[in-house]
Parts: C-alpha cells; structure tokens; sequence
C-alpha cells in the first residue's frame, strides 16, 4: 500500500475571497500548509479562522501587502523568506478587474499592475525560496485569447478599454508563463497557466457585470491539480483549462514578443531579468 503524499507548502495570493478562499479551502482540506495572502490583514486573518473551522487544518499562516505596490510586494517577498521555509508551490491567484482607467501606487495602469506586474515581481523575487522540484502556477483566462500587448500604448494612456485592458493583463500572465519556463535553468520548479472557469465571483459580477457558469468548486479545479497532482510534476510553460493542456492565443508564438514582453516587466518592476538559455 502506497503512503500518502507529504503535504506540500503552498503560497496562494488573493485567498480571501472567491477562486483564491475556494482553492485554499481544497488544499487545507488535503493536509497542506498554506500561506494566505491578502490584501486587508482583517480579512485574510478571518479567511485562514474560517478555513481552520471547517477544514479541522492549523497549519495555515497569513500575509498582507497590496499589490498595486511594488514596494509591499518586495516586502512581502522578504517576510516570506524571513518567517517560512522555502514553498513547494507558489499559486499567483490574486487579480484584478477594472473599468476605469486607474494608476497603480508606481504610476501604472492598475489592472496590468496587479494581475502581471506583481506576480512576476513576486515570482522573481521568491524564486531562490522555491524548492527546484516545486510549483508556479499563473492563474490567466480564457480572455488571454482577445488580449493584444501594445507597446506603444502600455497603459492604455491613449486608448483605454477595460476589457482590453484585462484580456492584455491575462496574456501578459501566459506570455510571463512561457517566457519564464524558457529561461529557468534547471533543475527549477515548473511554471504552468490556467483559465479557471467563468465563475460568479466579485470580478465577474462587478467587473465585466455577468453571471458565471460554473461553480466555484470547478472554479479551483484547475488550481488544485496543477498545484498537486502527480501527472504535471514535469508539465512546464503551457496554459491548462479544466485540469488539461489547452490553445493558448496564437500571438504568444510569435517570435521575439515572449522575450521582448519578458525584458520590458523586468524593467518596470526593477526585476534582474534571468538571462537567455545557452
């Protein structure tokens, strides 16, 4: 008889509310020690005592910083190596729907601050902390495949529109995906996106104003199962829907925009790019 797998430990941003307090919710239920971020200390703290209530799991810690900052996001990076050991996975969950063109605390378009900019500052910054056999997984849409990245227009100054603004915001999440699994050396965690579902949580309802179809239990299907399951422990740079390998929007094959996106985030976020495979 086979013994259980060993509880991973799992770093999940936004898992307060929605997709991120549903994927949470699975993975406390399975045994695993979770850190859980939020945005609102208040909030996230009252997240991991309800989860600790229903899921019987103590072994959950939490961690507040706002993501429109940059500067919070190193912060939270530090605090992280600082109080945890390394993470065997690390779900980039928390994101963002707009419909007005905001500024994010470093002068950025909001929404492509939140759900691009600051995965892949956090990333970067936790990659030294993530096991080499460990996890990153992007949470992207189905609306990567409408999105456009246009360099002369970033952050929709000349032009905004909130969908497209999120479309280009989940491309970026793919694109970073990709890119990422291209440049890490190995031995190095994998890197794998998802479209989670259309499900009827905050930014569906208030953001792009519809209803979901589907619940938030298939919700966090994907989530889970890129996180955890045995079948993908060797899966990299592909973007997954309903737990399989799915089309990606064809523009991120296009040579050099993987790389050039890649080099231009590195900038923005004063990230050090990793260097060009040999």
């Amino acid at each position: 008889m086979s013994s259980a797998p060993s509880p991973s430990s799992i770093l999940i941003t936004g898992a307060n509310a929605g997709i991120g307090l549903q994927t949470a919710r699975v993975l406390a239920q399975q045994g695993h020690r979770l850190i859980l971020h939020g945005r609102n200390q208040a909030r996230i703290d009252a997240a991991r005592e309800q989860l600790a209530q229903e899921t019987g799991n103590t072994h959950m810690e939490t961690i507040w910083a706002d993501l429109a900052h940059l500067s919070q996001v190193r912060d939270m990076a530090a605090e992280i190596k600082d109080r945890f050991d390394p993470l065997d996975v690390l779900l980039n969950n928390a994101g963002l729907y707009s419909r007005e063109h905001q500024r994010s605390a470093d002068g950025y378009e909001l929404t492509r601050a939140v759900n691009h900019l600051a995965p892949f500052a956090l990333t970067h910054l936790l990659l030294d902390h993530i096991n080499p056999a460990g996890r990153i997984v992007n949470v992207s849409s189905v609306a990567h495949t409408r999105g456009k990245i246009r360099f002369d227009d970033l952050h929709g100054d000349k032009n905004y529109n909130h969908y497209q603004a999120y479309a280009a915001s989940k491309l970026a999440n793919v694109l970073f995906t990709i890119e990422l699994a291209r440049r890490l050396p190995s031995p190095a965690p994998t890197v794998n996106a998802l479209h989670p579902g259309v499900v009827s949580t905050r930014l569906l309802t208030v953001g792009f104003q519809m209803e979901g179809f589907d619940s938030l239990e298939e919700g966090a299907s994907t989530s889970v199962y890129l996180a955890t399951a045995p079948q993908v422990a060797q899966t990299t740079g592909e973007y997954f829907a309903r737990s399989r390998v799915a089309p990606m929007n064809p523009v991120v094959r296009r040579p050099g925009l993987a790389e050039e996106f890649y080099e231009l985030s590195a900038k923005l976020t004063g990230i050090e790019p990793l260097p060009e495979p040999t």
